[in-house]
Protein backbone atom coordinates (compact mmCIF):
# COMPACT_ATOMS: atom_id res chain seq x y z
CA UNK A 1 0.00 0.00 0.00
CA UNK A 2 1.01 3.59 -0.56
CA UNK A 3 1.95 4.84 2.87
CA UNK A 4 3.20 1.87 4.84
CA UNK A 5 1.70 3.22 8.04
CA UNK A 6 -1.84 3.39 6.69
CA UNK A 7 -3.85 0.97 8.82
CA UNK A 8 -7.28 2.64 8.57
CA UNK A 9 -8.79 4.13 5.40
CA UNK A 10 -11.95 6.15 4.88
CA UNK A 11 -13.01 5.76 1.26
CA UNK A 12 -15.53 8.24 -0.14
CA UNK A 13 -17.40 7.33 -3.34
CA UNK A 14 -19.42 9.93 -5.24
CA UNK A 15 -22.76 9.75 -7.00
CA UNK A 16 -21.16 9.76 -10.45
CA UNK A 17 -19.58 6.38 -9.65
CA UNK A 18 -22.68 4.83 -8.07
CA UNK A 19 -25.18 6.02 -10.71
CA UNK A 20 -23.11 7.11 -13.74
CA UNK A 21 -26.15 7.70 -15.92
CA UNK A 22 -27.82 9.86 -13.29
CA UNK A 23 -30.39 7.21 -12.37
CA UNK A 24 -30.25 3.63 -11.08
CA UNK A 25 -27.21 1.95 -9.56
CA UNK A 26 -24.50 0.40 -11.68
CA UNK A 27 -21.43 -1.74 -11.02
CA UNK A 28 -19.58 -0.15 -13.97
CA UNK A 29 -17.01 1.57 -11.77
CA UNK A 30 -17.49 -0.34 -8.53
CA UNK A 31 -15.81 -3.67 -9.28
CA UNK A 32 -12.32 -2.18 -9.02
CA UNK A 33 -13.35 -0.37 -5.83
CA UNK A 34 -14.67 -3.61 -4.34
CA UNK A 35 -11.43 -5.41 -5.18
CA UNK A 36 -9.44 -2.62 -3.55
CA UNK A 37 -11.52 -2.92 -0.37
CA UNK A 38 -11.09 -6.69 -0.36
CA UNK A 39 -7.33 -6.43 -0.79
CA UNK A 40 -7.08 -3.89 2.02
CA UNK A 41 -8.98 -6.18 4.36
CA UNK A 42 -6.68 -9.07 3.45
CA UNK A 43 -3.77 -6.84 4.54
CA UNK A 44 -5.58 -6.17 7.86
CA UNK A 45 -6.29 -2.56 6.87
CA UNK A 46 -9.60 -1.20 8.14
CA UNK A 47 -11.86 0.39 5.53
CA UNK A 48 -14.84 2.65 6.21
CA UNK A 49 -16.90 3.48 3.12
CA UNK A 50 -18.75 6.78 2.73
CA UNK A 51 -21.06 6.36 -0.24
CA UNK A 52 -23.16 8.99 -1.99
CA UNK A 53 -25.80 8.07 -4.53
CA UNK A 54 -29.05 7.56 -2.64
CA UNK A 55 -30.96 10.29 -4.46
CA UNK A 56 -29.50 9.38 -7.86
CA UNK A 57 -30.29 5.68 -7.38
CA UNK A 58 -33.92 6.47 -6.55
CA UNK A 59 -34.65 8.96 -9.32
CA UNK A 60 -36.57 6.53 -11.53
CA UNK A 61 -38.94 5.62 -8.71
CA UNK A 62 -40.44 9.14 -8.47
CA UNK A 63 -42.16 10.63 -11.50
CA UNK A 64 -40.75 14.14 -11.28
CA UNK A 65 -38.72 15.48 -14.21
CA UNK A 66 -38.34 19.18 -13.46
CA UNK A 67 -35.14 20.78 -12.17
CA UNK A 68 -34.23 21.68 -9.52
CA UNK A 69 -35.83 18.90 -7.51
CA UNK A 70 -37.84 20.06 -4.49
CA UNK A 71 -36.56 18.90 -1.12
CA UNK A 72 -39.49 16.48 -0.42
CA UNK A 73 -38.91 14.84 -3.81
CA UNK A 74 -35.20 14.43 -3.11
CA UNK A 75 -36.00 12.93 0.28
CA UNK A 76 -38.43 10.46 -1.26
CA UNK A 77 -35.90 9.48 -3.90
CA UNK A 78 -33.28 8.99 -1.20
CA UNK A 79 -35.56 6.68 0.78
CA UNK A 80 -35.86 4.40 -2.27
CA UNK A 81 -32.32 4.79 -3.54
CA UNK A 82 -30.63 4.15 -0.21
CA UNK A 83 -31.96 0.59 -0.17
CA UNK A 84 -30.83 0.03 -3.76
CA UNK A 85 -27.39 1.43 -3.04
CA UNK A 86 -26.84 -0.76 0.01
CA UNK A 87 -28.07 -3.81 -1.90
CA UNK A 88 -25.59 -3.03 -4.66
CA UNK A 89 -22.65 -2.81 -2.27
CA UNK A 90 -23.63 -5.93 -0.33
CA UNK A 91 -23.82 -7.96 -3.54
CA UNK A 92 -20.20 -7.06 -4.29
CA UNK A 93 -18.87 -8.62 -1.08
CA UNK A 94 -18.96 -11.99 0.65
CA UNK A 95 -18.84 -10.40 4.11
CA UNK A 96 -21.33 -8.33 6.06
CA UNK A 97 -21.92 -4.62 5.46
CA UNK A 98 -23.42 -2.27 8.04
CA UNK A 99 -25.33 0.92 7.25
CA UNK A 100 -25.06 4.22 9.12
CA UNK A 101 -27.15 7.23 8.06
CA UNK A 102 -25.75 10.38 9.61
CA UNK A 103 -26.06 14.14 9.51
CA UNK A 104 -23.60 16.82 10.53
CA UNK A 105 -25.69 17.34 13.68
CA UNK A 106 -24.72 13.85 14.81
CA UNK A 107 -21.10 14.99 14.98
CA UNK A 108 -21.95 18.19 16.82
CA UNK A 109 -23.81 16.38 19.61
CA UNK A 110 -21.31 14.87 22.05
CA UNK A 111 -23.42 11.87 23.00
CA UNK A 112 -24.32 10.97 19.43
CA UNK A 113 -20.70 11.48 18.36
CA UNK A 114 -19.55 9.03 21.04
CA UNK A 115 -22.19 6.55 19.90
CA UNK A 116 -20.96 6.89 16.31
CA UNK A 117 -17.44 6.02 17.44
CA UNK A 118 -18.64 3.05 19.47
CA UNK A 119 -20.74 1.68 16.61
CA UNK A 120 -17.94 2.01 14.07
CA UNK A 121 -15.44 0.35 16.42
CA UNK A 122 -17.79 -2.56 17.00
CA UNK A 123 -18.40 -3.01 13.26
CA UNK A 124 -14.67 -2.98 12.51
CA UNK A 125 -13.91 -5.32 15.41
CA UNK A 126 -16.35 -7.79 13.87
CA UNK A 127 -14.97 -7.50 10.33
CA UNK A 128 -18.08 -5.69 9.08
CA UNK A 129 -17.70 -3.01 6.42
CA UNK A 130 -19.33 0.24 7.60
CA UNK A 131 -21.13 2.07 4.79
CA UNK A 132 -22.06 5.64 5.68
CA UNK A 133 -24.26 8.14 3.90
CA UNK A 134 -25.91 11.40 4.84
CA UNK A 135 -29.44 10.84 6.11
CA UNK A 136 -30.99 12.55 3.10
CA UNK A 137 -34.49 11.21 3.76
CA UNK A 138 -34.93 13.24 6.93
CA UNK A 139 -32.36 16.03 6.61
CA UNK A 140 -33.98 19.41 7.12
CA UNK A 141 -31.26 21.44 5.40
CA UNK A 142 -31.06 21.66 1.62
CA UNK A 143 -29.62 18.42 0.27
CA UNK A 144 -26.22 18.68 -1.32
CA UNK A 145 -24.67 15.37 -2.29
CA UNK A 146 -21.25 17.01 -2.28
CA UNK A 147 -21.60 17.39 1.48
CA UNK A 148 -20.61 13.75 1.73
CA UNK A 149 -17.06 14.96 1.04
CA UNK A 150 -17.12 16.91 4.30
CA UNK A 151 -19.02 14.08 6.01
CA UNK A 152 -16.20 11.73 5.02
CA UNK A 153 -13.66 14.08 6.62
CA UNK A 154 -15.69 14.09 9.84
CA UNK A 155 -15.86 10.29 9.77
CA UNK A 156 -12.10 10.08 9.17
CA UNK A 157 -11.50 12.22 12.24
CA UNK A 158 -13.97 10.24 14.35
CA UNK A 159 -12.31 6.89 13.58
CA UNK A 160 -8.70 8.16 13.72
CA UNK A 161 -8.13 7.27 10.07
CA UNK A 162 -4.66 7.39 8.58
CA UNK A 163 -5.88 8.45 5.16
CA UNK A 164 -9.03 9.78 3.48
CA UNK A 165 -9.41 8.74 -0.16
CA UNK A 166 -12.01 10.73 -2.11
CA UNK A 167 -13.04 8.97 -5.32
CA UNK A 168 -14.47 11.17 -8.03
CA UNK A 169 -14.60 11.32 -11.85
CA UNK A 170 -11.49 13.47 -12.34
CA UNK A 171 -7.82 12.56 -11.86
CA UNK A 172 -7.29 15.00 -8.99
CA UNK A 173 -6.59 18.69 -8.55
CA UNK A 174 -5.60 20.81 -11.54
CA UNK A 175 -4.39 24.40 -11.73
CA UNK A 176 -7.74 25.18 -13.39
CA UNK A 177 -10.70 23.24 -14.73
CA UNK A 178 -9.20 20.78 -17.29
CA UNK A 179 -12.57 20.47 -19.02
CA UNK A 180 -12.44 24.14 -19.94
CA UNK A 181 -8.70 24.74 -20.12
CA UNK A 182 -6.53 22.29 -22.10
CA UNK A 183 -3.45 23.89 -20.54
CA UNK A 184 -4.54 23.08 -16.97
CA UNK A 185 -1.67 21.56 -15.00
CA UNK A 186 -2.16 18.48 -12.84
CA UNK A 187 -1.13 18.98 -9.20
CA UNK A 188 0.49 15.80 -7.86
CA UNK A 189 1.12 16.88 -4.25
CA UNK A 190 -0.20 19.69 -2.07
CA UNK A 191 1.84 20.45 1.03
CA UNK A 192 -0.71 22.88 2.49
CA UNK A 193 -4.17 23.99 1.39
CA UNK A 194 -4.08 27.75 0.94
CA UNK A 195 -6.48 30.28 -0.64
CA UNK A 196 -4.46 29.89 -3.84
CA UNK A 197 -5.27 26.17 -3.85
CA UNK A 198 -8.97 26.87 -3.42
CA UNK A 199 -8.76 29.34 -6.31
CA UNK A 200 -7.87 26.43 -8.60
CA UNK A 201 -11.20 24.69 -7.92
CA UNK A 202 -14.24 25.14 -10.14
CA UNK A 203 -17.86 24.17 -9.62
CA UNK A 204 -19.48 20.79 -10.18
CA UNK A 205 -19.99 19.74 -13.79
CA UNK A 206 -21.97 16.58 -13.07
CA UNK A 207 -25.75 16.57 -13.03
CA UNK A 208 -26.05 14.02 -10.21
CA UNK A 209 -23.73 15.76 -7.77
CA UNK A 210 -23.31 19.34 -6.67
CA UNK A 211 -20.16 19.17 -4.60
CA UNK A 212 -17.43 19.68 -7.15
CA UNK A 213 -13.79 20.23 -6.28
CA UNK A 214 -14.50 22.91 -3.68
CA UNK A 215 -16.11 20.54 -1.19
CA UNK A 216 -13.34 18.02 -1.80
CA UNK A 217 -10.77 20.65 -0.90
CA UNK A 218 -12.81 21.57 2.17
CA UNK A 219 -12.78 17.91 3.19
CA UNK A 220 -9.06 17.61 2.52
CA UNK A 221 -8.42 20.70 4.63
CA UNK A 222 -10.45 19.30 7.55
CA UNK A 223 -8.67 15.95 7.37
CA UNK A 224 -5.11 17.18 6.91
CA UNK A 225 -5.48 19.63 9.80
CA UNK A 226 -6.32 16.61 11.97
CA UNK A 227 -3.22 14.71 10.86
CA UNK A 228 -4.89 12.62 8.14
CA UNK A 229 -3.37 12.25 4.66
CA UNK A 230 -5.91 12.83 1.89
CA UNK A 231 -6.04 11.65 -1.72
CA UNK A 232 -8.38 12.82 -4.47
CA UNK A 233 -8.41 10.13 -7.16
CA UNK A 234 -10.31 9.17 -10.29
CA UNK A 235 -12.56 6.32 -9.18
CA UNK A 236 -13.53 5.55 -12.78
CA UNK A 237 -10.05 4.19 -13.48
CA UNK A 238 -9.24 0.72 -12.22
CA UNK A 239 -5.54 1.52 -12.66
CA UNK A 240 -5.82 3.99 -9.76
CA UNK A 241 -6.56 1.22 -7.27
CA UNK A 242 -3.99 -1.09 -8.84
CA UNK A 243 -1.40 1.65 -8.32
CA UNK A 244 -2.39 2.16 -4.68
CA UNK A 245 -2.19 -1.56 -3.99
CA UNK A 246 1.25 -1.60 -5.62
CA UNK A 247 2.45 1.14 -3.28
CA UNK A 248 2.37 3.93 -5.86
CA UNK A 249 0.72 7.32 -5.63
CA UNK A 250 -2.41 8.01 -7.62
CA UNK A 251 -4.33 11.25 -7.86
CA UNK A 252 -3.47 14.32 -5.80
CA UNK A 253 -1.96 13.78 -2.36
CA UNK A 254 -2.67 16.37 0.32
CA UNK A 255 -0.13 15.88 3.07
CA UNK A 256 -1.24 15.86 6.68
CA UNK A 257 -0.24 18.97 8.60
CA UNK A 258 0.69 17.28 11.87
CA UNK A 259 1.03 13.87 13.44
CA UNK A 260 -2.35 12.23 13.92
CA UNK A 261 -1.77 11.38 17.56
CA UNK A 262 -0.54 14.90 18.30
CA UNK A 263 -3.72 16.29 16.77
CA UNK A 264 -5.89 14.20 19.04
CA UNK A 265 -3.65 14.89 22.01
CA UNK A 266 -4.05 18.61 21.42
CA UNK A 267 -7.84 18.26 21.23
CA UNK A 268 -8.04 16.27 24.46
CA UNK A 269 -5.57 18.42 26.35
CA UNK A 270 -6.72 21.85 25.24
CA UNK A 271 -10.07 21.50 23.49
CA UNK A 272 -12.00 19.79 26.29
CA UNK A 273 -12.30 21.01 29.85
CA UNK A 274 -12.00 18.32 32.51
CA UNK A 275 -15.24 17.80 34.40
CA UNK A 276 -13.96 15.38 37.04
CA UNK A 277 -11.27 12.98 38.21
CA UNK A 278 -10.89 9.21 38.38
CA UNK A 279 -8.38 7.73 40.86
CA UNK A 280 -6.85 4.34 40.00
CA UNK A 281 -5.03 1.60 41.84
CA UNK A 282 -1.40 0.81 41.05
CA UNK A 283 -2.21 -2.12 38.76
CA UNK A 284 -4.53 -0.05 36.59
CA UNK A 285 -1.97 2.78 36.39
CA UNK A 286 0.69 0.37 35.17
CA UNK A 287 -1.69 -1.20 32.64
CA UNK A 288 -2.44 2.21 31.13
CA UNK A 289 1.13 3.52 31.22
CA UNK A 290 3.07 0.40 30.30
CA UNK A 291 0.67 -1.78 28.31
CA UNK A 292 -1.42 0.77 26.40
CA UNK A 293 -4.60 -0.68 27.92
CA UNK A 294 -8.05 0.85 28.13
CA UNK A 295 -9.40 1.84 31.52
CA UNK A 296 -11.75 -0.72 33.09
CA UNK A 297 -13.99 -0.24 36.10
CA UNK A 298 -12.06 -2.83 38.11
CA UNK A 299 -9.07 -0.53 38.62
CA UNK A 300 -11.02 2.53 39.80
CA UNK A 301 -10.65 3.51 43.46
CA UNK A 302 -12.58 6.79 43.57
CA UNK A 303 -14.54 9.17 41.35
CA UNK A 304 -15.11 12.89 41.83
CA UNK A 305 -16.65 15.78 39.92
CA UNK A 306 -19.80 16.28 37.86
CA UNK A 307 -19.56 14.73 34.43
CA UNK A 308 -21.74 12.97 31.90
CA UNK A 309 -21.06 10.32 29.29
CA UNK A 310 -18.61 11.75 26.76
CA UNK A 311 -17.15 14.41 29.07
CA UNK A 312 -13.40 14.73 29.61
CA UNK A 313 -11.95 13.61 32.96
CA UNK A 314 -8.50 13.49 34.51
CA UNK A 315 -7.06 10.07 35.31
CA UNK A 316 -4.99 10.04 38.51
CA UNK A 317 -2.77 7.63 40.40
CA UNK A 318 -3.34 6.61 44.04
CA UNK A 319 -1.72 9.82 45.25
CA UNK A 320 -4.15 11.89 43.21
CA UNK A 321 -1.54 12.98 40.65
CA UNK A 322 -3.05 13.28 37.13
CA UNK A 323 -1.17 11.27 34.51
CA UNK A 324 -3.76 11.05 31.72
CA UNK A 325 -6.92 12.62 30.33
CA UNK A 326 -9.73 11.05 28.35
CA UNK A 327 -13.41 11.03 27.50
CA UNK A 328 -15.48 8.83 29.80
CA UNK A 329 -18.10 6.35 28.61
CA UNK A 330 -20.14 6.60 31.83
CA UNK A 331 -21.72 9.47 33.79
CA UNK A 332 -20.37 10.04 37.29
CA UNK A 333 -23.40 8.53 39.05
CA UNK A 334 -23.11 5.24 37.19
CA UNK A 335 -19.33 5.16 37.48
CA UNK A 336 -19.57 5.45 41.27
CA UNK A 337 -21.83 2.38 41.27
CA UNK A 338 -19.53 0.19 39.15
CA UNK A 339 -16.06 1.26 40.34
CA UNK A 340 -13.99 -1.72 41.41
CA UNK A 341 -16.22 -4.22 39.56
CA UNK A 342 -15.24 -6.68 36.86
CA UNK A 343 -16.64 -5.81 33.44
CA UNK A 344 -19.02 -8.77 33.43
CA UNK A 345 -20.64 -7.46 36.64
CA UNK A 346 -21.63 -4.07 35.19
CA UNK A 347 -24.89 -5.25 33.62
CA UNK A 348 -26.00 -6.82 36.93
CA UNK A 349 -25.61 -3.47 38.69
CA UNK A 350 -26.80 -1.01 36.03
CA UNK A 351 -29.15 -3.25 34.08
CA UNK A 352 -27.08 -2.75 30.92
CA UNK A 353 -23.46 -2.49 29.84
CA UNK A 354 -22.93 0.02 27.00
CA UNK A 355 -19.14 -0.51 26.96
CA UNK A 356 -16.71 -2.63 28.93
CA UNK A 357 -14.17 0.20 28.76
CA UNK A 358 -14.72 3.18 31.03
CA UNK A 359 -12.25 5.09 28.84
CA UNK A 360 -11.11 3.49 25.59
CA UNK A 361 -7.38 3.78 24.95
CA UNK A 362 -8.10 5.62 21.70
CA UNK A 363 -9.92 8.30 23.71
CA UNK A 364 -7.11 8.80 26.23
CA UNK A 365 -3.87 10.79 26.27
CA UNK A 366 -1.02 10.01 28.64
CA UNK A 367 0.82 13.09 29.86
CA UNK A 368 4.52 13.57 29.31
CA UNK A 369 6.72 15.28 31.90
CA UNK A 370 6.44 18.57 29.99
CA UNK A 371 2.65 18.55 29.75
CA UNK A 372 0.36 20.13 32.29
CA UNK A 373 -3.38 20.14 32.76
Amino acid sequence: MLGQNWQRIVLKVGSALIAPEGHECSTRYLLALARFINECRLQNIDVILVSSGGVAAGRNAIAFKHQPLPIPVKQAMASVGQYKMMNLWQNLFDFHCGQLLLTHDDFNNRRRYLNIQNTLRTLLDNQILPIINENDSVATAELKLGDNDNLAALVATAVDADVLIICTDIDGLYSSNPRNNPDARFIETVEQITPDVFAMAGGSHHHVGTGGMVTKLQAAQKATQQGIDTLIVNGQKATVFEALLAGKQAGTLFRRQQDRLSAKKHWLLHGLKSQGEIKLDTGAVQALQKQGASLLAKGILAVSGHFDKGDAVLVCDEQGQPFAKGTCQYPVAELNRIKGLHSQEIANVLGYCPREEVIHRNDMVLFTAAESV
